[in-house]
């Protein structure tokens, strides 16, 4: 069997050495702001923000409550 003389470059896609290609960052509210009320907009942009600043694309339970007091809010 012969191998292909014009070998492709093994692309790792897991590291995260900036934003994604193209230049669009993936966002896990993005979406769905424009039917949130005031309240979980706000909410939603700090969470972004605090992933933006942390180099995170998904947060744990105790990052999103983190951003909830950062707000301001508590029990």
């Amino acid at each position: 069997m012969a191998q292909n003389s014009k070998a492709v470059p093994f692309v790792e896609r897991r590291r995260n050495d900036g934003p994604a290609p193209g230049g669009v960052e993936r966002r896990q509210f993005a979406g769905s702001r424009e039917h949130l009320s005031p309240e979980a907009r706000e909410l939603a942009e700090a969470i972004d923000a605090y992933k933006l600043q942390h180099g995170r694309r998904y947060i744990t339970i105790e990052e999103v409550l983190e951003v909830i007091k950062s707000l301001g809010y508590h029990r």
